[in-house]
Formats: C-alpha cells, sequence, structure tokens
C-alpha cells in the first residue's frame, strides 16, 4: 500500500493536484476539508461544531479528524493506497496518523510539500472564495489569519517527516500540468524504490 501526504498552506493546489495523483494511480482521496464540510453540509453536531471553528480560521480538534480518518481506512481495506490531503495539520496529528497507520500494518510512504509564496496564496484563495461561495476564503483577514495558522502549527509537520526521510519539496507555482509532472516524478522515483 502506497500511502501519500500531499502537503502545503491553504491555497497551494493540493485539492487540484490530488484530484489528479488519485485519477493516475488509483488511491483513495482522504480530504479531511472535504469531510468537514460533507458534516457542515449536512448540519450534523459534528459539522456545526466544526464550522464554527473554522469560520474563526482555527483547527478542528485532532481527536475528530483522528476518528474520521480510520473510519475512512476501515471503511476501504483493500485499497491502493490512500492520499492524505490537507493532514496531518500538527506534528501531534502526524504522530497519531503514524501509529494508526502502524496498527494497520501500513505507513506514509511519501509527502510532498508544495511551496507558494505567501501573496501567491491570498490571491488564489480569494480567487475562489469568488468562484465556489467558501465563507473561509472570502475575507483577506481570515486568510492571512489561516496561513499564520499553518506556519505556526503545520509547518513544523514538514521537520517532522524530513526527520523520517520522507518529505520532498515541489515548487507550487507555475502550470498545473508542470506540477502535476514533478509529483508524478517524485511519486514514480519512490514507487520504483519500494519495488
Amino acid at each position: 500500500m502506497f500511502n501519500l501526504i500531499l502537503f502545503g498552506a491553504p491555497g497551494v493546489g493540493k485539492g487540484t493536484q490530488a484530484k489528479k495523483l488519485v485519477e493516475k494511480y488509483g488511491w483513495i482521496h482522504l480530504s479531511t476539508g472535504d469531510l468537514l464540510r460533507e458534516e457542515i453540509k449536512h448540519k450534523t453536531p459534528l459539522g456545526l461544531e466544526a464550522d464554527t471553528i473554522m469560520k474563526k480560521g482555527q483547527l478542528v480538534p485532532d481527536e475528530i479528524v483522528i476518528g474520521m480518518i480510520g473510519s475512512a481506512l476501515d471503511a476501504n481495506p483493500h485499497a491502493k493506497g490512500f492520499l492524505f490531503d490537507g493532514f496531518p495539520r500538527t506534528v501531534a496529528q502526524a504522530e497519531a496518523l503514524d501509529k494508526l497507520l502502524t496498527l494497520k500494518k501500513s505507513a506514509i510512504s511519501l509527502v510532498l510539500a508544495l511551496d507558494v509564496a505567501e501573496e501567491e496564496l491570498v490571491r488564489r484563495l480569494l480567487l475562489r472564495g469568488q468562484e465556489s461561495n467558501r465563507p473561509d476564503d472570502k475575507d483577506e483577514t481570515v486568510i492571512r489569519a489561516r496561513i499564520r495558522e499553518y506556519e505556526n502549527k503545520t509547518a513544523p509537520v514538514a521537520k517532522y517527516y524530513a526527520g523520517q526521510g520522507k518529505i520532498t519539496h515541489v515548487p507550487g507555482e507555475g502550470s498545473i500540468e508542470d506540477i502535476f509532472d514533478a509529483l508524478s516524478a517524485h511519486v514514480n522515483g519512490k514507487i520504483g524504490q519500494a519495488a
């Protein structure tokens, strides 16, 4: 099983690239953001709580997210692998994910980090807010709070996986196809090593 984390700040293009990678490699796409938005859409208790937290630009508590991930892994026992998009967001989540995967006799194979300059992130997110009607992408103050939250709590996850020799940085600016080709080359290299 090949498990990939697609990593980077809000707006780097994780969702766009994840769709292409899942289509190419046949993995199951686990986007905690999508899972949470489904809960919000259906106005579940979890969704209502997550909505309040997300509107402030804060992160949803670990135990909620880990529970959703565990359920998704259990629901897909014959998967070729999983692509984690938007998770883990903290070192504690990364440690919890490693423990969860170890229990399921698996591990993270590769972490691909998309790197994009902050002003480009703000521009992309404001544009996405106009196109998708996502409230967390319409207010520049909230966007910048999310970027600060990412830098303070999520960026250290890159160091955690660097310590395991599992992270590769990929430039996230350029054409969607060029970025996809670069990501695919790293995946193919890792799959080739594992074969």
